[in-house]
């Protein structure tokens, strides 16, 4: 077993400067026609030569579409799917450097430990048959890293964290709320002390007021055992809130990636300047002229040339529509992947402000 971990790390025990990065990363669902002579007819591109990085305890939110990859992206690093092409190197904290997709089954199991996610449904993501006992200490008996009274006692200290009272492990899911359930679910990500959590959409099936308690649980959590999160969401006014970075995901594709501040005040993608024109503002004495994309967007199954986005690009010239835009860095740490990237000013998140009249 160690030598086999070894190989697939290279020998490499040097500490990465990230902790997770996503190299050219695919998935290609193919398209089926016929029933019993079935035979492949095409592709859905749901993910789409993606790479980023994420450094230890840092928040890097994936943002987008419903339907742009975001959550397929995140299934893949957790290998939850086989990629169609790429890498997601990891640096764990017992095998080194790792890539996800080199890894046995056991060294796979081994892994997961260090990954974890947090699921969007509250409700489904929770087995309504088994207590909370069951359901937060199922990943400590896989693992065999507790059991009797240890593991209750692991339970109880994790629903303490989480804000949930120990005596309720005795209680079925269908004994709490929506928020209470995302907390079960946050306790059990938690149960094996990972260092990657990626959370898929945790709040959007919540209430407001919920959705800002579990954000600063979150937020809590990280600074308390030294997490790192993808956040994966549609929701920019979140994403603002709880990243480090973001990233913009278009039909498969990664169209820009920065600090968080940057991307919100100094987007360089024409995608990213319509999505900041659509968060609201709280002041309700002003208001903002929201950019309204035309047309739908593009069939990943059957995706335009060029760059994905120019038919529904205000800015769009010939280039775009004959040539694939690459990401590439254009400020520091600033990535966007645009013909028009240095030439144009786009406006930030709050957009053309006009005085509202009276």
């Amino acid at each position: 077993m160690t030598e086999a971990i070894n190989h697939a790390t290279s020998a490499n025990t040097t500490p990465a400067p990230y902790l997770l990065e996503v190299k050219n990363l695919k998935k290609h669902f193919p398209i089926q026609k016929g029933f019993l002579f079935s035979k492949i007819v095409g592709h859905v591109k749901a993910v789409d030569d993606v790479s980023f990085f994420i450094r230890e305890r840092e928040t890097l939110g994936l943002v987008g579409e419903s339907g742009c990859g975001k959550t397929t992206t995140g299934r893949l690093i957790l290998r939850a799917y086989e990629p169609t092409a790429g890498e997601v190197w990891f640096n764990d904290r017992r095998m080194g450097r790792v890539n996800v997709f080199d890894l046995d089954r056991n060294q796979l199991k081994a892994l997961r430990q260090n990954m974890q996610m947090i699921f969007q449904d509250p409700y489904s993501s929770l087995n309504p048959r088994m207590t909370l006992l069951q359901i937060v200490g199922e990943p400590l008996l896989v693992n065999n890293v507790a059991k009797g009274t240890e593991l209750q006692d692991r339970v109880a200290e994790l629903l303490r964290v989480v804000g949930l009272r120990p005596e309720y492990m005795t209680r079925y899911p269908h004994a709490f709320s929506g928020g209470q359930r995302q907390r079960i679910g946050v306790a059990r990500a938690l149960a094996l002390n990972p260092q990657l959590v990626v959370c898929d959409e945790p709040v959007s099936a919540l209430d407001v007021s919920i959705q800002a308690q579990t954000l600063n649980l979150l937020q809590d959590l990280q600074e308390q055992f030294g997490l790192t999160y993808l956040f994966v969401s549609h929701d920019l006014s979140v994403v603002e809130h709880i990243s480090d970075r973001v990233a913009v995901m278009y039909v498969g594709k990664l169209v820009e990636s920065a600090t968080t501040e940057a991307l919100f005040q100094h987007p360089l993608h024409p995608y990213t300047e319509a999505l900041l024109s659509a968060v609201p503002k709280p002041d309700p004495r002003l208001r903002t002229e929201s950019i309204v994309l035309q047309g739908d967007v593009a069939d990943p199954a059957n995706p335009p040339s060029g760059c994905y986005f120019h038919p529904r690009c205000q800015y769009a010239l010939e280039q775009c529509r004959v040539e694939t835009p690459t990401l590439r860095e254009l400020e520091p740490e600033h990535f966007v992947s645009c013909h028009r990237a240095a030439e144009l000013q786009l406006a930030g998140v709050l957009g053309k402000v006009v005085a509202r009249s009276a």
